[in-house]
This record gives structure tokens, C-alpha cells and sequence, in this order.
């Protein structure tokens, strides 16, 4: 079997596995990513000590079990093209969090639309971390913006960058270190050794899916050269390497300002504006912002998928030349 025919079965499951995300979302019981957290927290129980090594190796197991399984699943499939692409369909479907982002987004605008505060603040904590008991309408709804720019990137454009990289292994070992990183990346007393090697990971594998975000929601813009314009100014100005990338580039895109004062239980951090001189906000913006998610979410499948063909491709006509 020719490497170019295994690569497009497996660009023919990442589209099949995009669509069944678009059209089901995740599962609502038995999710993969969730069996893997619970056997991932199991292990950390065992694991953890207050240290980088420790941490380091934690990370390792778990991302390595993923990954060696992943590609001795892709490598038993193929000669198998339907099953590759079955294999690819399913993976990608698993990593794939586009559908329930927009989802929980709408719900939320739903209820500020309404006028239900209540509601909103009890759904804020299903798409992020904030405290949300002192918010207001409008802080809410920037919440909700800036979480699904972050989110796009991470839940959707930078698992399919890495399936274009390394087929279905590489979606799935994104995921486990996205997953990771959720876990035990964040800041706390805890973490702060034991999840450095999580968090670093989750930086650089994030990094060329974040700046691929930024540059397909300037496509997907209705006024790209803002968009543009934005992202170039303010994409650097996030403590986080990647989550300022696709965040500029959601403010310039649908022409508001995110950033600033921020609440995570009792932490309080203050973060630079993004977007400014655009104005505050609204609650008619939590669909903007979703729509602009889809699109950059369809623009990133053909990117990945046809990168990944011309890959294989260019692989292969230099396996050809050397022999």
C-alpha cells in the first residue's frame, strides 16, 4: 500500500470524524478523554511527589502509553484503508470539542438573554475556570468570548494540526497532553512542580496550533485587516505563549475588547487589554464569536487534512529518490 493512500484514508476519517463531532458533539457517557483523566488521576496518586521529576515522569507515562498504543493500532491498520480510516474517524471525533464548545457558549448567551443571571453564572464553570458569583452580564459574556477563542485553538485547531503531523497518533497524544494540562498544569500548591513538565508540554505542543487560530480567524474575519491588526499588536501581550494568540485575533475579528481583570476563586490576575480602542462586550457577541469558532474550525480541517496529503506525499517521492 502506497503511503499516499494511507494518508488519505486517514484525511478521509479526520473528515468524517469532524462531521460526526459537528453533528453529535461528545459523547454523554464513556467518553474517551474521560476514561483517560480518571486512569491519568489514578496514576497521579501513586506518582505524586512535590518535584519536577516526579511530575516528569507522570507526564511521560501517561502521554507515551497514549501515543505508543495510538501508533501500534495505525501501524496494525495499514493495509487496511477502511480500517485506517475507521481508526482516524473515531480518534478524531474523541479530541474533537468544537460542537459542545459553541454548545455551552449558546446556552449561556441564551440565558443573558433572558435576563437570567442566575442561570448564567451556574453555567459559566461547564466552559471555564472563573469565578463567576460576582460577575456581571457583561463580564460573563466576555468570559464566554475568550473562552471559546482559547478553546478553538485547543479543543479543535490544535489536535487537528497534529493529526496532519502524525495522523491519528498525533491526535491523540494532543489530547492527552491538553488533557494533562487541565489536570495539573494550572497554578497552585500542588502543581506547581509536580505539573511544571505538564504545562511546558502543553506550551509547545500548543504553540503552532495557536498561531494557525490566529491566522484562520483572520480569514474567516468579516473585516480581516482589524483582525490582523489586532493579533500582530496584542498577540504577545498574554502571560500564556499560545492562549493571547487566537484571543487577540477573536477581539480584532469580531471587534471587541477582551482581557483585563480576571477572578479564579481567591486568585485575582490583571491581564493586558486586547483590542483596545474596540468597544466592551455584549451579550450579542457570544454568537459572533461562535460562528467565527465553526468557521475557523471548517478552515482548519482543510488546512490540516490537505497538509497532511502533501506531507505524505513529498515524503514519499524522497523515499523514492534515495532508493
Amino acid at each position: 500500500m502506497r503511503p499516499l493512500t494511507r494518508a488519505a484514508a486517514f484525511g478521509a476519517g479526520a473528515v468524517a470524524g469532524y462531521l460526526a463531532d459537528a453533528r453529535f458533539g461528545d459523547p454523554r457517557r464513556g467518553h474517551p478523554v474521560a476514561g483517560f483523566g480518571a486512569a491519568a488521576g489514578r496514576l497521579e496518586r501513586r506518582l505524586w511527589r512535590d518535584d519536577r521529576a516526579a511530575g516528569t515522569a507522570f507526564t511521560a507515562l501517561c502521554v507515551g502509553t497514549v501515543a505508543a498504543g495510538a501508533v501500534a493500532a495505525d501501524r496494525l491498520l495499514a493495509r487496511r484503508p477502511p480500517g485506517r480510516a475507521a481508526l482516524a474517524a473515531a480518534a478524531t471525533w474523541t479530541v474533537l470539542g468544537g460542537t459542545s464548545l459553541t454548545r455551552e457558549a449558546r446556552t449561556i448567551g441564551r440565558a443573558l438573554t433572558a435576563g437570567d443571571l442566575t442561570a448564567a453564572r451556574e453555567r459559566l464553570p461547564h466552559l471555564c475556570g472563573r469565578d463567576p458569583s460576582a460577575l456581571d452580564e457583561q463580564q460573563i459574556a466576555r468570559a464566554v468570548v475568550e473562552s471559546v477563542a482559547e478553546n478553538t485553538a485547543d479543543a479543535v485547531v490544535n489536535a487537528l494540526v497534529w493529526g496532519g503531523l502524525a495522523g491519528t497518533p498525533g491526535l491523540l497524544a494532543f489530547r492527552a497532553v491538553n488533557t494533562l494540562d487541565a489536570m495539573v498544569g494550572h497554578r497552585s500548591p500542588r502543581y506547581a512542580r509536580f505539573g511544571w513538565a505538564s504545562a511546558r508540554l502543553d506550551d509547545v505542543a500548543g504553540w503552532p496550533g495557536a498561531r494557525l487560530t490566529a491566522l484562520l480567524t483572520v480569514a474567516a474575519a468579516p473585516e480581516p485587516r482589524t483582525a490582523w491588526r489586532v493579533w500582530r499588536r496584542d498577540g504577545s501581550a498574554h502571560p500564556s505563549p499560545n492562549a493571547g494568540q487566537a484571543e487577540s485575533a477573536f477581539a480584532g475579528a469580531v471587534g471587541v475588547r477582551l482581557g483585563g481583570t480576571l477572578q479564579y476563586g481567591e486568585r485575582t490576575e490583571h491581564r493586558p487589554v486586547l483590542g483596545e480602542g474596540l468597544r466592551q462586550v455584549g451579550v450579542d457577541d457570544i454568537e459572533r464569536a461562535c460562528v467565527l469558532s465553526r468557521r475557523v474550525g471548517a478552515l482548519a480541517l482543510g488546512t490540516t487534512v490537505a497538509g497532511h496529503l502533501l506531507l505524505r506525499a513529498a515524503l514519499n517521492r524522497k523515499r523514492r529518490y534515495r532508493a
